[in-house]
């Protein structure tokens, strides 16, 4: 435990200063006048010109070499100090704050969505066997294979355009987290439903499993006590792994709903320049993806404790 901890822990520190150098790189080699985009966000597109530009230019001190800028930004990294925005000038942790709460929000909202969703349909799949198996499959695959912003359009279109049941997008109520939570879950559900699924029929063909019915164990007994666990661990495991579609995911489905999440936040930032909050964004999301898969690890490892080795 302590040798996965301390390999975790070399792994997050690498990961923020590696997402943040990259970060600064890639926003510094982007064409284009930045301080004209701050001054275009800060006053509005119609109401800026050159001399704008050039004042903030000369406020935010952008004219300054790029090994200077990194270097002032490396030292205030080690001072956990990711400075204000460049076009509210506000401290980027607040904004952060903020935006964490709902990311976090319809995250967990959209995970526990697509575990209800998965789990049982991926053991009647597993149970029941075809052609209950070939119709959940075959639409898993389809869901699958749409990308995400196009089945939370199609929602949009049925669920608040037409039934006009849920709001169409912002936040405020329960009503603004339906779409883009199940939107979330399902396409989360449509890739770990048939990762149940296959440890299911793993699990449920095995000699130990089988041999437990001979013992004269029911069905619900011997699922109980030799199928849960077995089943489990690959399946938490494969959730780990699918926390970079959820990143991904959150992203696309924050943006369309207007979900003032980090993703949505982080869009706005890149067309604006606002580089103190990309990097705190893209910082937080590094961080949250190494954490997230610590804790993934620990219940893995308290599932099943011969794992220890293999972390």
């Amino acid at each position: 435990m302590k040798a996965m901890l301390l390999k975790r822990a070399l792994q997050l520190i690498t990961v923020v200063w590696g997402v943040g150098t990259l970060t600064f790189i890639l926003m510094r080699s982007l064409p284009g006048d930045m301080a004209y985009r701050i001054a275009a966000s800060r006053y509005g597109q119609d109401n800026v010109d050159s001399h704008a530009a050039v004042l903030v230019r000369e406020e935010l001190k952008l004219d300054q070499g790029a090994l200077t800028a990194y270097w002032h930004w490396l030292t205030d990294l080690l001072q956990f100090k990711l400075g204000d925005s460049l076009v509210s000038g506000l401290p980027v942790t607040d904004a952060l704050e903020h935006m964490l709460g709902h990311s976090l929000l319809l995250a967990v909202a959209g995970l526990m969505l697509s575990v209800l969703i998965a789990v049982p349909l991926g053991l009647l799949s597993a149970w029941r066997g075809n052609p209950l198996d070939s119709v959940l499959m075959g639409l898993s695959s389809v869901i699958r294979a749409m990308p995400v912003f196009v089945l939370g359009v199609l929602f949009i279109l049925l669920f608040a355009l037409h039934w006009n049941w849920f709001p169409v997008a912002g936040f405020g109520t329960s009503a603004h987290l339906v779409l883009p939570a199940i939107t979330l879950a399902l396409s989360l559900a449509a890739v770990s439903n048939r990762v149940v699924r296959d440890s299911a029929k793993r699990t449920f063909q095995a000699a130990f499993y089988q041999f437990s019915r001979v013992k004269g164990l029911s069905a619900w007994q011997t699922f109980r006590q030799h199928g849960v666990r077995n089943i489990a661990v690959p399946v938490v495991a494969f959730f780990g792994i699918q926390l970079v579609s959820m990143i991904e995911g959150i992203v696309m489905i924050e943006s369309l709903f207007s979900w003032p999440g980090i993703g949505h936040g982080l869009a706005h930032a890149i067309f604006a320049r606002d580089i103190p909050v990309i990097q705190g964004a893209a910082l937080v999301m590094g961080i949250l993806f190494v954490l997230l898969n610590t804790l993934v690890d620990i219940i893995c490892l308290w599932i099943d404790p011969r794992g220890a080795k293999a972390l």
